[in-house]
């Protein structure tokens, strides 16, 4: 009798001993899974803090610098979640399809941060300098003007197209992923005369001043409300980014483009029509 209690209490702590281990290999098991099934799009950037109205420090110091990269921001990086980096923000969330409520989360975090892999803190610094350089090149154009004498060319036949509009590896990439997003399907020529329209559009003072302003600008391009913005682009798209550069504009220095057959807007018929080239209409 004093056995049998003996093998039934054995047998009793290496039942509950079997259902201990077994619940905590599933509990384990469960952590990996989740572990696994967890979205990439969950991992947050900056710090691990939702940046919210009010807050400050180096967390706003990026997001704003990051929003202004991107030419949704305009102003000093201050640091400061203001009303202006709050309507940024929400602007840039309305333009990239998410949830518009002016919170940095760990998408939207994430999200500008894939949009702008080329930034780095002081940008801005670097982005003043080449304001005031720009802005010598037109006083310098001005007095070649009132004076009817050119300038020796020698110091500038070594630059390449982009760096004489003062353009970045991420202005000329941005430029290809529009190019590539609006045209891909267009004849070559299409895809200069897309590209020309942007440059053009940034010498223009009723546009943003950069090629990330006016691609991103609210209502701008189909490419950026659609995500096709993002898609790789090809070499032809590199390479008409390049030729509008070089100077070549088929669409006659227009600021407008649309295809009859998916266009919506009244307004845009109302355009001075220049030409069509492909399933593009290129207007004034």
């Amino acid at each position: 009798m004093k056995n049998m209690k003996i093998w039934f209490t054995a047998g009793l702590v290496l039942l509950l001993f079997g259902i201990v281990y077994g619940y905590s290999q599933l509990h384990q098991s469960n952590d990996v899974k989740m572990k696994q099934e967890t979205p990439k799009h969950a991992i947050p950037v900056f710090s691990n803090q939702v940046i919210d109205y009010g807050a400050f420090g180096k967390d706003v110091y990026e997001l704003q610098g990051r929003l202004s990269f991107l030419g949704f921001y305009h102003g000093k990086l201050d640091s400061q979640f203001g009303p202006k980096t709050k309507e940024s923000l929400k602007w840039f969330q309305s333009e990239f399809g998410m949830k518009v409520d002016g919170l940095a989360g760990p998408k939207t975090k994430l999200k500008l941060y894939n949009a702008t892999t080329a930034w780095k803190p002081g940008m801005e610094l670097a982005n003043q300098g080449a304001g005031q350089a720009d802005q010598g090149k037109a006083k310098a154009g001005n007095e070649t003007a009132q004076t009817g004498k050119d300038k020796p060319k020698a110091e500038t036949t070594e630059l390449s197209p982009s760096n004489g509009m003062g353009l970045s590896e991420n202005d000329l990439k941005i430029m290809a992923n529009a190019v590539y997003g609006e045209s891909r399907g267009e004849p070559f020529e299409g895809q200069v005369a897309v590209a020309a329209v942007i440059l053009n559009r940034v010498k223009s003072p009723s546009f943003p001043n950069t090629t990330s302003g006016v691609i991103f600008q609210p209502g701008a391009f189909t490419a950026v409300a659609d995500g096709q913005i993002w898609l790789e682009p090809n070499e032809n798209a590199r390479k008409a980014v390049q030729q509008a550069l070089n100077g070549w504009d088929p669409s006659g220095g227009c600021l407008y483009y649309f295809n009859p057959e998916t266009a919506t807007s009244k307004w845009i018929w109302t355009r001075s029509q220049v030409k069509t080239i492909g399933k593009h209409i290129f207007c004034m």
